[in-house]
């Protein structure tokens, strides 16, 4: 279940004024860093949670159709599928008509579930046979980001700034205690 990013995050969830604020540096000869800083510290949070935090758009990739009709969609909260597409043993991509899905934006993970009719109605190639185009993140700006991400991304950033990859492997734990509500566990 490959996913492939398509267009990152147009903004982080804190700014520049935000992180200088937490780290206490009232100058700008740190800026750069910090700023490369603030999108370390968002990957990092993201996949400890294994959630979108500013909206992104993504194609997650199957090798085979759902058996059971139900695909689910990684890095909640999923916003919306924009495309299905199955691609036939010839390399032919075929969208599958919106109609016969229902994209559920509710769960997390989010999912989309197929009519019980529907299937691609002939071979498909051997890998990554089916993509889905999706949208996933709280939204677009970084106030739609709640609260307790937002803090967990300046505690992380604080460690980076600190350690300047000196630090431990694992997040520290008032980070780990604001993103802990927002993980996703795989069984």
């Amino acid at each position: 279940m490959p996913l492939q990013l398509i267009t990152p995050p147009s903004l982080e969830p804190v700014t520049l004024d935000e992180a200088k604020a937490q780290l206490k540096v009232d100058t700008a000869d740190d800026d750069a860093l910090i700023t490369t800083l603030i999108t370390a510290a968002r990957a990092r949070a993201e996949w400890h949670t294994g959630r979108a935090f500013v909206t992104q758009s993504w194609v997650l990739w199957l090798d085979c159709w759902p058996g059971d009709g139900i695909a689910q969609v990684p890095l909640p909260p999923l916003q919306s599928v924009s495309a299905v597409s199955a691609y036939a043993r010839d390399n032919t991509a075929n969208t599958v008509d919106p109609a016969r899905y229902f994209v559920d934006t509710v769960s997390a993970p989010g999912r989309v579930v197929f009519d019980c009719l529907t299937s691609p109605g002939f071979d498909l190639r051997r890998r990554n046979a089916v993509a889905i185009a999706f949208g996933a993140g709280y939204g677009g700006e970084a106030g739609d980001v709640p609260e307790p991400l937002r803090r967990g991304v300046l505690e992380i950033l604080a460690e980076l700034y600190v350690n300047r990859g000196d630090g431990p492997e694992e997040i520290a734990p008032p980070a780990q205690a604001l993103l802990a509500p927002y993980r996703i566990f795989k069984l």
